[in-house]
């Protein structure tokens, strides 16, 4: 829509005094102007098994888009956020995901958690020349032309965080996870990157996903006696994985274990207790000390109360809405295309510090960092990575 030039006189036209704004089309209602919005669509697991991980993602994008639009949207237009839950099933996923584009005509999408849900949606995302942003760590192996991976790719935690346990904590080291794409793939990446500072692996075992019963597993463990646990067991099995290392007398203050997949959210969770001396490698701590992140932390509370965390996903959530928004601005256009050509380079003071989108592959450089579980449940930082650590989406192998 063109603005012209009017004058005040025609601007106060209308019944009741009803500011009128011109166009090319005509005058119309200045309310109906100012309404001009366009679409965000948030998708992702509000029901189901996920939904404890992924629904508090939500909360993070909601305050980003609340955000944009007190300081006046994008390009003129307010964010109206289009909801809905995936239910934690992927058919639903994909279903939903081409409701978004095909009926609500949503500009992008900031949605999914696993990677499943994720691969579910890529069909709508090319038919409908769609743009999602990808909140979540996961494991690599992926470059779609319709997705932005604002989150760490396996490779720059799982090679800082093995690195990090056989330099700070002893060479042998035993590798556990839930038997999916992302433990496997985390492990051959550790594998390589614990050979190659002098340590060895002494153990490599998997659970199924939502296995609830370890007893044979830390007998291994035990058994092993390996300096350090590098662990990918996921969701709700962790709350039985912690307790039950606590009870075999391998708790904190005894055993070493890292995760590159337990942030606050899932301290929670798994409890309190039975987390702490544990370590995690993330690219976001809520406990870190910057500007950016303490401004973050406080609206987040005043908004939701205080008693609320926030982990890694979230916050990498609330930058996905607002990496979306500068690549808007830079192309100068809502088309998904152009956005995504616009989004090479661009760099935002996040919440974790710099994030800056890679020339090509579609995912970011960005810090990592190993936390210690304490006792409220929050992360004491005892190593970050010098400088932004390049992505890299397909290691050799």
């Amino acid at each position: 829509m063109d603005k012209i030039k009017i004058s005040r006189r025609q601007l106060m036209g209308g019944a009741g005094g009803t500011v009128l704004v011109a166009s090319a089309g005509g005058l119309i209602p200045q309310w109906a102007w100012a309404q001009e919005v366009v679409k965000l669509g948030l998708l992702h697991s509000l029901s189901g098994t996920i939904a404890i991980a992924e629904a508090s993602l939500v909360d993070a994008e909601k305050m980003a888009v609340e955000e944009i639009n007190a300081a006046g949207g994008v390009l003129g237009k307010k964010i109206e956020i289009v909801l809905e839950d995936g239910a934690s099933e992927n058919t639903v996923f994909a279903e939903k995901a081409r409701k978004l584009l095909e009926r609500d005509k949503v500009a992008a999408i900031i949605g999914c958690y696993t990677s499943a849900s994720r691969k579910a949606v890529l069909p709508a995302l090319a038919a409908n020349n769609g743009l999602l942003y990808y909140p979540t760590y996961y494991e690599g192996q992926e470059m779609d032309k319709h997705v932005i991976y604002p989150s760490q790719e396996a490779t720059q935690s799982v090679v800082a965080a093995s690195e990090w346990l056989v330099k700070e904590k002893g060479k042998s080291i035993f590798l556990v996870g839930s038997d999916y794409i992302y433990p496997r793939t985390c492990n051959k990446i550790a594998k390589q990157a614990i050979a190659r500072v002098g340590g060895k692996v002494v153990g490599e075992e998997y659970a199924p996903l939502g296995h609830t019963e370890f007893s044979s597993i830390i007998n291994k463990i035990k058994a092993a006696k390996p300096d350090c646990i590098y662990s990918t067991v996921v969701g709700g099995s962790n709350v039985a994985f912690y307790k039950q290392l606590r009870a075999a007398g391998l708790d904190g203050t005894k055993q070493v274990l890292l995760s590159t997949v337990v942030s606050e959210n899932e301290v929670e969770g798994i409890g309190r207790d039975n987390a702490v001396g544990y370590y995690a490698c993330m690219g976001y701590f809520q406990s870190l000390k910057n500007p950016v992140n303490e401004r973050f932390v406080k609206a987040f509370k005043a908004k939701y109360g205080a008693q609320r965390v926030i982990g890694d996903p979230m916050e990498v959530a609330y930058n996905s809405v607002h990496l979306w928004k500068l690549a808007v601005e830079k192309a100068k256009s809502f088309d998904p295309a152009k956005v995504i050509a616009a989004s090479a380079g661009i760099e935002i003071d996040a919440p974790e510090g710099k994030v800056r989108v890679h020339e090509n592959n579609h995912h970011v450089y960005k810090k990592v960092r190993v936390g210690r579980a304490q006792a409220d449940g929050q992360f004491e930082v005892v190593w970050e990575s010098p400088d932004l650590i390049a992505p890299n989406p397909f290691p050799k192998f």
